[in-house]
């Protein structure tokens, strides 16, 4: 524990060279003792700067204050009233760049443990509370939602609380989304997802897995031959972007949604009792340093690699991902090839990867990022020998929904336009929100669009003639 009040109570972990080995969680949790202490560092502010770091509105002091007062049920109740989803954002939450960014105590000392806290009553909760959930009544007209993954879930759960009937379409055979098929179980285990989700049925909401829209069934048709009133589209940012290098076709080639959904969603890491094989060869190279290329590099090591690169063309200060990503990355043994850049996939005669390709870099003017340009050095070309190279540079939205909905307005990249304070899209009684309209983001900015649009489709179906 501290030994003062100036620094966050650390978390305790699995030590590095067991965990490599599993896919075991590797943070255990604050314990009960821990927490209450963790708690007491919070200044409970008459002025609280951290709600508003919230993208979904928690009332941070408030739960804060009920750990402190040892009334665990109590703090649940105030993290649910606004976060359909607390276990999971108390785990995968980038608060160090949103609430605990704002928090008082962080200006003279480390923030308040906020997440690490969000996770403590989540999990207490799912050991303790005996408290029955009673579905909601539909008396409201029928709301459909595209897609599982975080704003799907939280839009789905605001609007079956206000009595809609509520049903989820989601495309693969398990509901989830990014939570279930993208990130590893090390860091979200899939048992808390499902406990989540399993929430949201109790309320009422039904969901439909293997439905594709889009093919299997269209908006329009939805709305004009199924009797949705409205429609959410939550569908995300599941369409990989590449390098554009030479080599990419060579096999041991992934994408790292491919890589992350195999291994997650399809149990890569329990074959063979899992009938899903994964290549991963002795030497894995993880282009991008974002959660996700964390997350691959992780995963490549627990699946046998001996040695995992991280290849980014910028430097440590740079990185997207999350610094208790990349130390525990670092704990493990990754390899950091930071200012270096892919140029090429090099294979052998058979067609499976041998080597990438790469050149030096250095950090010139900042670009429209406000990073600094990362710009080749010549002639400092070199080759990492590899038998796997994993792509994490970003992706984009599916296209299937736009290509066969007319009238539903889409910007240059593909993603859906819709009005950032309402979800509300080119078509009537139609909302989207997410990464489907953002790109690629974090999952409590997710909720909180898919929250903003529930409100909106509130508004819309009780402006309709028949709306009650």
């Amino acid at each position: 524990m501290s030994d003062n009040k100036t620094r966050k109570h650390p978390m305790p972990t699995q030590p590095a060279e067991e965990r490599v080995n599993n896919f075991d969680e590797v943070p255990y949790g604050y314990s009960i003792e821990t927490a209450i202490e963790e708690a007491k560092r919070c200044l409970q502010c008459k002025a609280p700067r951290c709600v508003p770091g919230c993208p979904v509105g928690i009332d941070i002091p408030g739960f804060i204050g009920k750990i402190q007062q040892e009334d665990f049920q109590g703090a649940i109740d105030i993290l649910k009233d606004k976060n359909s989803l607390p276990a999971v954002c108390g785990r995968v939450c980038p608060q160090e760049e949103q609430c605990e960014k704002t928090c008082i105590v962080g200006i003279k000392n480390e923030p308040v443990a906020i997440g690490r806290l969000e996770r403590f009553a989540a999990d207490w909760s799912a050991k303790h509370s005996k408290q029955e959930v009673e579905p909601v009544p539909h008396t409201r007209p029928k709301v459909a939602v595209v897609g599982s993954g975080p704003s799907g879930l939280a839009a789905a759960g605001e609007l079956v609380k206000r009595g809609y009937k509520v049903t989820i379409f989601e495309a693969l055979h398990q509901p989830g989304g990014v939570l279930m098929y993208g990130i590893p179980e090390f860091r979200l285990p899939k048992s808390i997802v499902q406990q989540e989700i399993d929430g949201l049925k109790e309320l009422g909401v039904e969901i439909q897995v293997n439905v594709v829209v889009g093919k299997t069934i269209t908006i329009d048709e939805l709305m004009n031959e199924e009797g949705y009133e409205a429609v959410f589209v939550g569908s995300g940012a599941g369409l990989p972007y590449f390098l554009g290098i030479p080599g990419e076709n060579f096999n041991g080639v992934y994408s790292a949604n491919e890589f992350l959904t195999r291994t997650n969603l399809m149990r890569a890491y329990l074959f063979p009792q899992w009938d899903t094989p994964i290549h991963i060869g002795k030497r894995v190279a993880v282009v991008g340093a974002g959660n996700v290329a964390m997350d691959s590099a992780r995963t490549a090591l627990r699946l046998g690699a001996e040695e995992v690169h991280i290849v980014y063309r910028r430097s440590e200060a740079e990185m997207p991902a999350r610094n208790e990503e990349i130390e525990h990355a670092k704990e493990e043994g990754i390899k950091f090839s930071l200012l270096t850049n892919p140029v090429e996939i090099l294979g052998d005669e058979k067609g499976w990867v041998s080597g990438l390709k790469c050149i030096k870099m250095e950090l010139g003017e900042p670009d429209s990022s406000g990073r600094r340009r990362p710009l080749p050095i010549e002639g400092s070309e070199f080759v990492l020998p590899m038998d796997v190279v994993v792509v994490a540079v970003g992706q984009g939205p599916n296209p299937l929904i736009p290509r066969t909905t007319e009238g539903l307005e889409t910007n240059k990249w593909g993603n859906i336009v819709a009005d950032e304070g309402t979800g509300a899209t080119s078509m009537p009684g139609v909302f989207a929100g997410g990464d489907v309209v953002t790109g690629a983001a974090t999952v409590i900015k997710a909720m909180g669009a898919g929250k903003v649009a529930a409100d909106a489709i509130d508004a819309y179906l009780h402006s309709k003639k028949g709306g009650k």
